[in-house]
Order: structure tokens, then sequence, then C-alpha cells
């Protein structure tokens, strides 16, 4: 039996339904600290730590970094929507940019989680490139994340079982 097509469209809508966190990945181009925001990261394994992400062929990422190479990924606060639109094709002329250098890679500042890590290997996954890599360093404040669900930005609400009473009596 063969498999159904399945629209474009109509997969990235579904797709769009798996909630997740925003990150901008940054890494040298030119010689130039850059930057591309992407919802395609995960943990890859804890021991050793290990990451994944995935980015579009076309991608300037996809011609600038290659094993060995090192680039940081930034978990970005739910006050950073103009820095992931900024980085995600919509630029800003005037929006202040604050990179930083942990371990070998750049970074934002202030971002919700800064990790730098280094790329162990490149795999090809229809239109996007499949990296993973070795992390290196992190680096963690407090905040809430940055959340895209659906086509757009979302916050996250929800109560911290520290701080709440319930009375079950």
């Amino acid at each position: 039996m063969q498999a159904k097509a399945i629209d474009a469209r109509v997969f990235r809508r579904v797709m769009g339904k798996f909630a997740t966190g925003v990150t901008v990945i940054t890494f040298i181009h030119e010689g130039q600290f850059s930057g591309m925001t992407a919802n395609a990261f995960m943990s890859l394994s804890v021991d050793p730590p290990m990451v994944l992400i995935a980015v579009r062929n076309q991608a300037r990422f996809a011609g600038a970094i290659k094993p060995g190479d090192a680039f940081g990924i930034c978990f970005l606060r739910e006050e950073h929507e103009a820095l992931s639109s900024h980085f995600g094709g919509r630029p800003v002329a005037d929006l202040p940019v604050d990179y930083r250098q942990l371990g070998d890679a750049p970074v934002l500042a202030g971002a919700l989680v800064q990790l730098a890590v280094r790329a162990n290997a490149v795999h090809e996954g229809g239109d996007h490139l499949i990296y993973t890599a070795d992390v290196q360093a992190v680096e963690e404040s407090d905040g809430r994340p940055l959340l895209f669900y659906s086509g757009s930005y979302k916050q996250l609400h929800a109560l911290d079982p520290a701080t709440c009473w319930f009375d079950l009596g």
C-alpha cells in the first residue's frame, strides 16, 4: 500500500501545534557575530552532554559551521520576542544585540540559558541539516521562557508548586 502524499502547508500547520521554546543559534560568519532563530533544538545525551539542532540547507549557518566548529545556543526569555523576530528573518535596524563570549562560542547576553557547543557531526535530513554537538559550557539564569505555538509567541503561565498552598481537607 502506497502512503498518501502530505501537503507541505498542512504538515507545517500540524507541526506548529507542538509547543517549543525559542532559541537563537549564535556563530561567527565571515568574521562577524551572527545568529538565527531556531526551534528545532533538543537535548540528545546527558552523559556526555550533547544537543541536536536542525537548520535549513540554505541557512548561512550551514555554510559557516562544520564539524569541530564552536557555536552558541541561547534560550530566549519571554521578553525577547524582538530578538527572535530579528534573528528569524525580520531584522530590526536599531535593535541592540549584546553578544558575549562563553568558552569558544558567541552567545547572547541576558538569555535565559546560554550553551557553548562544538559541532561533532552533520547529517542530511531532507531540506535541513542535522547537527549534533558536544556541550562545553553552560550558564543559566532565572526567568520565564519565550514559547512558540501554532504560529505565534506564547507565555508560560503556571503555578509554582513550591509557592502554592492547597487545602485538601
